[in-house]
């Protein structure tokens, strides 16, 4: 079944970033979709970590509206990742409520009713297209499975804030990364993470800290974005300071048991610590030597001058990443230039590899980025 692959569109984010608010950018999202079977939504759909899930969910209604109607008769399936996981999680509860649940499958795929009332609305918006929801991932095709990717943060040795918050997580219920060999595992050492942030966001806007702003400013100041004569010297000087302060701060986390960290965070250091740790998730759940499609990083690839043995993880599984549809200026080049640019996805053919295609390479920086005061509302 021939298949289109996006991720991380975070539909709702407050700093304006997802470019799928603009109709012309959805138009060729759609115009993309016209010959496939199937689309999947991996992950990070819907940004609920910036507040109240309603504002998000609404804000993302004209988007499923028009997939659904340009899919009329197909599928799409959508997988929850860690800034949309509040979707899955009545799910997980109900599961857990069993006597007996058993493991946690690499592959659940479900009815939207059945997993939360959010899924159900969203299956309404998408009609006349069926909609099913995946959890942790989906084999789309015997040797192609594709997951939001989300569990390598326990195993990533950048110190976001998502991975220091798993690793606390980690020591707290004693299961070490090193132990981690199933998706309950993960999920043991994450979903409490997910649901704390989640019932924040529930009440109210969430402030740089925790939607992930913070991080991408601290990016910015550590990579030497925007540092140059333009900036002011009290902004220099404090990009100064975090960079100075940083490598102390990781060889603390280190010492207590946080880590492994490293304190690079070059473009370089950030793709392949992401691939050791995705390769690492795939070999632990035992996903063999197939196509592993996941998000998450939001640096699409394999591209063209990428290192092919760097996707390919320790157990052998072939690693491709879909990309993200959000514009972040921290490592942007121009069209065409960067990884990180915007609307990349992976389409899966009915045999052969799956291939990044790059849809939103006719758009300019003008036409994408957002606006220096961006609000959702």
């Amino acid at each position: 079944m021939r298949t289109l692959i996006i991720s991380d569109l975070h539909l709702g984010s407050t700093s304006g970033a997802d470019v799928l608010r603009r109709a012309a950018v959805r138009e060729a999202l759609i115009a993309a979709v016209a010959d496939v079977e199937r689309v999947v939504l991996l992950g990070d759909v819907i940004e609920l970590r910036h507040g109240p899930p309603g504002e998000a969910m609404e804000f993302a209604r004209p988007f499923f509206q028009e997939l659904g109607a340009a899919l009329e008769g197909r599928e799409i399936v959508i997988n929850a990742g860690n800034h949309d996981h509040a979707l899955v999680e009545p799910w997980l509860e109900t599961r857990a409520l069993e006597l007996e649940p058993g493991p946690l499958a690499v592959e659940n795929v479900l009815d939207a009713g059945g997993v939360s009332a959010a899924y159900a609305q969203i299956a309404r918006w998408a009609e006349p297209a069926r909609v099913r929801i995946a959890y942790p991932g989906v084999w789309l095709r015997p040797d192609v499975y594709a997951m939001h990717g989300h569990y390598l943060d326990s195993h990533l040795t950048v110190p976001t804030l998502e991975r220091l918050s798993v690793g606390v997580m980690s020591r707290v219920v004693k299961r070490p990364a090193g132990s981690l060999s199933s998706a309950d595992d993960y999920e043991a050492v994450s979903s409490p993470v997910f649901a704390w942030r989640d019932a924040v966001a529930r009440s109210g806007r969430t402030g740089e800290s925790l939607n992930g702003m913070a991080t991408v400013t601290a990016w910015r100041a550590l990579s030497g974005s925007g540092s140059g004569r333009r900036a002011s010297w009290r902004t220099r000087a404090s990009r100064r300071a975090v960079a100075a302060a940083f490598p102390p701060a990781v060889a603390l986390l280190n010492r207590v048991g946080i880590g492994p960290l490293s304190a690079s965070v070059s473009p370089g250091e950030l793709r392949r610590a992401g691939l050791l740790a995705m390769g690492e998730v795939a070999a632990r759940l035992g996903l063999g030597d197939a196509y592993v499609v996941f998000g998450h990083t939001h640096r699409a690839g394999p591209l063209a001058g990428d290192h092919e043995h760097e996707w390919v993880g320790r157990s052998g599984a072939r690693l491709v990443n879909t990309g993200s549809w959000t514009y972040s200026p921290v490592f942007l080049g121009g069209p065409g230039e960067s990884p990180y640019w915007p609307g990349c996805a992976v389409l899966v053919p009915d045999s052969g590899p799956p291939a990044v295609v790059r849809l939103l390479d006719g758009f300019t920086a003008e036409q994408l980025a957002p606006p220096r005061a961006a609000s959702v509302r």
